[in-house]
């Protein structure tokens, strides 16, 4: 008999592009919980340190845990320490709600689109 750990699978996607010189875009989709808070660290401690503005596109987030809190707070601070602008697209109350929960919505510059992101 074969049981599937549910944890081996992947519970988010991360894709990264440059629309402009200076700009990068990580889209991330999907559920951000501790499986998967570890690869959206990677992206972000990776992306951050080219500096520059850095946008985080999480309109495709259906569910966002303390992990993916802990992973966005880590970032914050990462962000200072290389110069970079750290932005948050969120519009969806998966992602909203535990920003405003945790009072992190006043800590992340927080926009309804990337391009107003990027504007």
């Amino acid at each position: 008999m074969t049981v599937q750990d549910p944890r081996a699978e992947q519970t988010i996607a991360l894709s990264v592009r440059q629309p402009a010189p200076g700009a990068t875009v990580l889209a991330v989709s999907g559920e951000v919980d501790m499986v998967s808070a570890p690869a959206l660290r990677d992206a972000l401690v990776n992306g951050l340190r080219d500096g520059g503005t850095f946008v985080v596109d999480m309109t495709g987030v259906t569910f966002l845990g303390s992990a993916g809190l802990a992973v966005l707070v880590e970032a914050a601070r990462l962000a200072q320490q290389e110069s970079a602008a750290l932005k948050v697209v969120a519009k969806a109350r998966a992602v909203t709600r535990p920003l405003e929960a945790t009072g992190l919505g006043e800590v992340f510059s927080l926009y309804d689109s990337v391009d107003s992101a990027l504007g």
